[in-house]
């Protein structure tokens, strides 16, 4: 179930009006041919023919006197304003450009095992998602491939996108905890992979928060992603402690499905699919705005989706190279500073689909 709304702050109710003339025909259509979901996990139809009197919150599976504002403001009497913890380092349009899907082959069989369950995960999301055979890709080259018979609606894209970001953010988490007391427990430096780790979780966390201003979830959905956050947390624990080398690897293929996921939606916007998100006048919310630093002229949903996207390859790269390290001794090679006379200089990570190879960022 999804409601939404509008936050004074990081949604205004001016953009809740536009999202609810977005999506209101689409998830009522969605609700009444049920877009082939199981009963179980159908996405309840946001009301379409009803709307409320105010026009502030112009539609909801929730009842008008409990809708509450996505990020309401604390209101204190010194603090103004809570900047994000880690500053995003900001992309250009062209480096934004240059990202494409891609795909590291399985070399081992921990590469295979962790490949596996990322397709298997893929298909568990798009049951979920009531995505049908025709709106599938290439099933051949389902990573590269982002062509399909028939276009995603925007409920469809809502559910997906808020499902994938609301556990995206649990593997760095987990893996710059359990790094972070190692380093406490045997005295040890760690060279910089905690940080990079919990800022890619705090990144996918503002991922989330943006699009929990595109559509709200609700209950039910706030119990499947409980149960999932649940189950996905300790997996990725004991797999951490065990096999770290393995998790980035996963995390590595986990982050190649995002980056094909927004390659898609991008592809969408681009041709018309979704014609509301494809208008130039379709405000992002606020919190994106900040985040990100989008300049004047780019606050479309188009560039919004470039600057998530863009993350993604970096998160998919930056795993994938770590993978591929000594996870006990070797430094982080993208926050280490490199010596005058080195071949390699400030690796990029998101024009890197496979990774760097260890000899190729440590020598």
């Amino acid at each position: 179930m999804i409601s939404v709304g509008a936050s004074k702050k990081a949604c205004s109710p001016k953009q809740a009006a536009q999202l609810s003339r977005a999506v209101a025909p689409f998830l009522y259509q969605a609700h009444a041919v049920g877009l082939g979901y199981p009963a179980a996990i159908r996405v309840a139809a946001i009301t379409h023919q009803s709307r409320v009197s105010s026009g502030t919150r112009s539609f909801s599976t929730t009842n008008a006197n409990q809708l509450r504002e996505v990020y309401p403001a604390k209101d204190t009497a010194f603090i103004r304003k809570t900047l994000p913890a880690w500053e995003h380092p900001g992309y250009t349009e062209e480096e934004m450009l240059a990202v494409t899907p891609g795909h590291r082959p399985p070399e081992t069989v921990g590469d295979w095992v962790a490949w596996k369950l990322v397709r298997l995960a893929r298909w568990a999301t798009d049951l979920a998602t009531g995505i049908g055979r025709e709106q599938q890709v290439d099933m051949k080259n389902p990573t590269t491939a982002v062509t399909a018979g028939k276009p995603l609606t925007e409920a469809q894209w809502l559910v997906r996108v808020l499902f994938l970001e609301s556990i995206a953010g649990v593997p760095g988490m987990v893996g710059g905890m359990l790094r972070h007391l190692h380093s406490l427990r045997r005295l040890k430096r760690d060279n910089g992979w905690i940080e990079t780790l919990l800022e890619e979780s705090y990144n996918e966390r503002m991922h989330l928060l943006t699009a929990q201003c595109l559509g709200s979830p609700g209950w039910f959905m706030r119990t499947m992603i409980l149960g999932a956050q649940g189950v996905f947390f300790n997996a990725m624990f004991i797999s951490y402690l065990v096999l770290p080398k393995i998790s980035h690897r996963f995390v590595g293929y986990l982050e190649e499905e995002a980056v094909h996921t927004y390659t898609r939606l991008i592809r969408e916007i681009e041709q018309g699919d979704l014609p509301k998100w494809s208008d130039p006048n379709f405000q992002i919310p606020e919190i994106a705005v900040d985040y990100w630093r989008i300049p004047e002229g780019k606050r479309t949903m188009r560039h919004l989706m470039l600057y998530i996207r863009a993350d993604e390859a970096g998160h998919r790269g930056v795993n994938h190279t770590l993978a591929n390290l000594d996870q006990k001794e070797d430094p982080n090679p993208f926050v280490s500073e490199y010596r005058a006379n080195a071949e390699q200089q400030k690796p990029n990570a998101a024009l890197k689909p496979a990774g760097y190879e260890r000899e190729d960022v440590i020598g």
